[in-house]
């Protein structure tokens, strides 16, 4: 991958770039790592994450195609506790078995085709000269990124094998908020691209930018949580949990480690700080509106708009499925609409 690095004065690497091009490639891999929150939150919504107990990189793209390799697929799903403790007590059958092993075979298929989709695209651009000077780094980040993302989507997987019935909710949580930051990560570097084709500048980040991309990390954080701990289910009143402005039930014998692992307190912590990003987003519209951005601003205001209105519709509902997925995959278009307004005002200064 030497070839990455484009000389920055070279007269070559200028007439070979080609920021429009890169910039829509990145755009379609972003694309892909919504498509992937989505199939993961589907993934965890239906139980499934634990369905396919080894990891092969290769030969695990193609699933079973006899009944025999359905049954020893089965088998070996049956010495896990999620099966001896949960779904074989409640009689599940092979038929079901094919139902939760669908979706987390497509979960890491996904994650398959992200990886060549950023790889082999990569190494052509790269061949061809086709790289701006100064991306070259980015982009090998992002593809370590998203190998990084599938060496802990593994780690996640392994932590619920053995002395537990489900994966661990901070490996969970690690996964989704890698996944998010690698999607804000290839918005970002697709912006810059498309400025360099318009012969503009490359953003930087503001001060107000960063505060808003880390309270929306938080949050993120906290929505992470809330799916490995299963804390949804804990209170389905609004804006009350449990007819109470504090909800009972926090075990604070677990010290500082309950803000990160305690059901009622990450529910609550995740109601109430979606209000403290709304209101820097509200800041962060008007600042995009000021500065020329309406449709920034306008993606910003709908996205958190609506992922507050799905928010309380999934809990009021008592975690109604696709409520939830829909809730999931409008955090990552958030995501990707608060990275589009620190662009655009980093941009504008």
């Amino acid at each position: 991958m030497a070839t990455l690095a484009n000389q920055p004065g070279s007269e070559r690497s200028r007439r070979t770039a080609r920021p429009l091009v890169l910039a829509n490639w990145l755009f379609i891999v972003a694309a892909l790592i919504a498509l992937i929150v989505v199939v993961g939150g589907v993934t965890r919504l239906t139980e499934s994450g634990l369905s396919i107990v080894e990891w092969k990189p290769v030969t695990g793209i193609v699933p079973p195609l006899s009944e025999a390799q359905w049954r020893a697929e089965f088998a070996a799903y049956q010495r896990i506790p999620q099966y001896t403790e949960v779904n074989g007590p409640a009689g599940m059958t092979l038929a079901e078995y094919k139902s939760i092993y669908f979706w987390e075979w497509l979960h890491r298929a996904l994650g398959r085709v992200i990886g060549l989709a950023m790889a082999l695209p990569l190494a052509w651009f790269a061949w061809r000269r086709a790289i701006p000077a100064g991306h070259a780094p980015r982009l090998l980040a992002l593809l370590a990124l998203i190998g990084l993302q599938g060496a802990f989507g593994w780690l996640m997987v392994r932590s619920g094998l053995s002395g537990r019935t489900e994966v661990a909710p901070h490996w969970l949580a690690i996964h989704l908020v890698t996944a998010l930051a690698t999607l804000g990560g290839m918005i970002w570097t697709a912006l810059d691209l498309r400025a360099l084709a318009r012969g503009e500048r490359r953003a930087r980040l503001t001060g107000f930018a960063a505060l808003a991309l880390g309270v929306l990390a938080v949050q993120s954080l906290y929505g992470a949580l809330m799916a490995g701990l299963r804390a949804g289910y804990v209170a389905s009143d609004w804006p009350l949990m449990q007819d109470r402005l504090f909800p009972e039930g926090v075990d604070w014998s677990r010290g500082a480690a309950a803000w990160l692992d305690d059901p009622f307190l990450v529910h609550f912590v995740h109601r109430w700080w979606a209000f403290v990003v709304v209101a820097v987003l509200v800041v962060m519209g008007r600042k995009l509106h000021a500065a020329g951005a309406r449709p920034a601003s306008v993606a910003v205001h709908s996205a958190f708009g609506a992922q507050v209105l799905l928010g309380i519709a999934t809990v009021m509902s008592g975690m109604n499925f696709w409520l939830a997925v829909l809730h999931q995959f409008v955090g990552a278009l958030l995501v990707a609409a608060v990275v589009w307004g620190a662009h655009a005002l980093g941009r504008a200064r």
